[in-house]
This record gives C-alpha cells, structure tokens and sequence, in this order.
C-alpha cells in the first residue's frame, strides 16, 4: 500500500468527519445516507469488483441485517449495538448458506441462482406478515435506538455513527485488498483456473469473499434501520439488488473509494431528477449508457487509469 494511496482515502474519511460540522441539516442528513449505502456497496464490491462475483441477489444480506436487528429490537429486550451485531451474524450466516449452494454454479447461472435465493427471501419476508408486517414494514421506535445514552435518530449522532461504520468498512477494505487473501481474490477474478493451477482452493476462496460481502451488506442494513428507524420489505426487492451493482459500476468496479462516489453520484442524480419526474430511473439508466460509452472503469477507476496507477 503505497503512502499516496493512504493519505487519499485517510483524506476521504477525515474529510466526511470535517463536514459533519459545515452542511446544512438537509445535506447533513443525506450525506449520513449516502455513508450508510456506501457500507452496503462496498459489501458488493468485495465480491463482485473484487473477485467477480456477479450477484443479482445482494438485498437478501442487507434486508437479513436489517430484519434481524429490527425483529430483535421488536421482541427482545436487548439493546441497539446486539441489534448491529445480530445483523452482522444474519448477513454474514445467510451469504454462507447460499454461498455453499450458488458457487456451486458461475457466471450466468450464478446470477441467477443468487437472484432466485434473493427472492425466496423478499416471498418469505411476506409470507410471515405477522411478523415482519409485510410491504408497510414497521417502525423502530425512538426509545429502542438509544445507546449509553445518545439517541442514533439524533442528527449529529446519526451522522457520527455512520461516518464510523463507513470509515471502520473503507480501511478494512483498503487493508484486505492489500493482504495476500485480496490479491488472491483479483487473481480469481481475473482468470480462476490459473489460480486453481497456481494451488488456491478457489471455491474456499470464493466463499469466503461472499461471506464477507453479506457480512459488510448486512451492517450496513442493520445501520440503516437503526439509525433511520424503519424496517420495510422494499428493502429485499430486485431494485436493492440492481442499485448496489449500479453504484460499484458508476464508482468503479474493483477500487475501495469508488462506492463510494458512485452512491453519492446516484444518490443525487436520483434526488434531483426525482422532483422533475417520476421516470427519475430513466436518467440513472442514461447515466449508466454514458459511463459505459466515455468512462467505462467509472469515476475511481477512470482516476486510476488516468492519474493514479497505483490506486487500490
């Protein structure tokens, strides 16, 4: 890891922390969104930019984390951080489950496979209404959310709390792609019977990668519930499946800062179009025609193969 590459992405997180105390509350709380979001693609990322895995399921991990921090808080009396921790453990336990059954297939099949679990899941969030309340999802209230007395639906503590688990989700990264794990997850991506020839037990390799995907995806829907107080089956369906594939392209597939700057980029083409039209995807989708035609390594990875050769 080189020291430019470091201080870009220390940069990144001291940077949000500096803003926390300039931005207007409108943008205040956006940006403590967007960080929440960004967790969950950089989930994708490690097993789709990074060992190319290609999952059309991804919401399953994020609406698991954030089912069973919402369900536990719901019928146990336990408090917000078991909740994250609970879906951590749901995340990471679901990605392992389907991971020994979906990698047992590649490319197409493996999309499909992953999409297929994904929505069993989203069919079985309804099927036990009674519980999970269905479509209209149910509310965590205000008094299940305080931690050693600060209230996560606070703004600056909302915004604190996900700057933390974003930055804690960026340096791990950072950190793993840098490990020999990681550059034998590049080494997967880009040709897998070579790595099998060079000795990897590229299925164990390719697990383990998922594993760590749904675990990153399931806190960070676990912080989304938490810190913005609401639980809902939407968050299980195809379009939270597409959207973290949308952002990781846009970012940059295969770099640690481009989910980043592929929600925010999203995030905002959808706010501000959104109140032109409701045929707000339409703009997301020209956005996506015009990376592919002009910028097709997307924002970070355009700044890599431009400027930066060396940015992880």
């Amino acid at each position: 890891m080189s020291a430019r590459s470091l201080a870009l992405h220390l940069g990144l997180v001291v940077a949000l922390f500096a803003l926390n105390f300039v931005l207007p509350p409108y943008t205040h709380g956006n940006i403590a969104r967007v960080m929440t979001l960004a967790v969950y693609a950089i989930g994708y990322n490690i097993a789709f930019g990074y060992t190319g895995l290609l999952s059309l399921g991804h919401a399953m991990f994020f609406a698991a984390g954030m089912y069973g921090a919402g369900l536990l808080l719901q019928f146990t009396t336990l408090n917000a951080v078991a909740a994250l921790a609970a879906g951590l453990l749901c995340g990471g336990g679901l990605a392992l489950v389907v991971g020994l059954l979906a990698l047992r297939t590649i490319g197409v099949a493996f999309m499909i496979v992953t999409l297929m679990f994904s929505q069993a899941c989203y069919l079985t969030i309804l099927y036990f209404g009674d519980i999970t309340h269905g479509d209209e999802g149910f509310v965590i209230p205000s008094a299940r959310r305080i931690v050693a007395g600060f209230d996560l639906g606070d703004a600056q503590v909302r915004y604190l709390v996900a700057w933390a688990l974003f930055s804690t989700a960026l340096l791990f990264t950072l950190w793993l792609v840098n490990r020999p794990t990681g550059r034998v997850f590049v080494a997967i991506r880009e040709n897998e019977p070579r790595a099998r020839l060079l000795g990897y037990d590229t299925f164990r390799m390719k697990l383990r990668a998922l594993v760590l995907s749904g675990t990153i995806a399931g806190a960070g829907g676990a912080a989304y519930g938490l810190l913005f107080g609401y639980v809902g089956a939407s968050f299980a369906g195809v379009q939270y499946s597409i959207f973290p594939l949308l952002w990781v392209l846009l970012g940059g597939a295969g770099t640690v800062i481009g989910p980043f700057f592929g929600v925010l980029f999203m995030f905002y083409l959808i706010d501000l179009t959104s109140g032109l039209t409701d045929a707000y995807m339409l703009f997301a989708g020209i956005a996506l025609v015009a990376l592919t035609l002009f910028a097709p390594q997307g924002i970070a990875g355009e700044l890599r193969r431009r400027n930066w050769a060396r940015l992880p």
